[in-house]
């Protein structure tokens, strides 16, 4: 597969590839064209390699025996991110790697899937960024990032759009949206607001007035 040069002076976001369930060639391809960047998580890298994919960074604490010798003559050039604080994931290290570098932007695949205690840390680690980083976790079924207190997009009807609180979320009204809120509180565990959709083409807005709000626009 080929690698990820149509860029534009680093705005678009880099691309972080995990240790998860893969995701379809097509996805992958979509997102390696448009990326400046692309980090590879250590336990991930065979997995990539197989695919042909041009790799800029191998990054994590390399544990269970990792050669990073033998990785460092696999592709020129090759930046190798040694990080062994245990307070922090493989793919936090990414998220700290891309804010030191200047990035702006992450879309990370292969984050979900295999091991679910992986996939929510994953998917709920990403709160600790808000403000420094704007991040995408994406696989096959799935869109999914945080959301600003104010958000608005256009979308086609029929969207399937879920709205997944971290923790507790307070003053949350929607518009366009088939189960509208207002003035509402979901909260993990007792109420979240998962399998809605669109009603019709135009702007949804989103607006909440305190904590962590999940978009995730999930599809079969």
């Amino acid at each position: 597969m080929s690698s990820h040069h149509i860029v534009r002076d680093d705005q678009e976001p880099a691309l972080i590839i995990a240790n998860g369930a893969s995701c379809s060639i097509e996805l992958l391809g979509q997102l390696l064209e448009w990326s400046p960047l692309v980090i590879v998580l250590d336990s991930a890298i065979e997995r990539v390699f197989e695919l042909g994919i041009k790799v800029d960074v191998l990054l994590g604490d390399f544990d269970r025996g990792f050669d990073v010798s033998y990785y460092a003559t696999k592709q020129y050039p090759l930046e190798i991110i040694y990080e062994p604080n245990q307070d922090t994931t493989d793919l936090e290290k990414a998220f700290n790697y891309l804010i030191q570098k200047g990035h702006q932007a992450a879309n990370v695949v292969w984050a979900t899937g295999k091991r679910a205690d992986h996939t929510i840390t994953n998917i709920t680690s990403i709160v600790n960024y808000q403000n420094k980083l704007k991040i995408v976790l994406l696989d096959d079924h799935s869109k999914v990032h945080l959301l600003p207190e104010k958000f608005e997009k256009w979308y086609t009807a029929n969207t399937p759009i879920s709205l997944i609180p971290i923790g507790e979320v307070n003053g949350i009204t929607t518009e366009n949206l088939c189960y509208s809120l207002k003035n509402e509180t979901l909260k993990m565990g007792y109420r979240n607001g998962s399998s809605n959709h669109v009603i019709a083409d135009g702007l949804v807005r989103i607006l909440h007035t305190k904590g962590d709000l999940l978009l995730m626009e999930c599809w079969d």
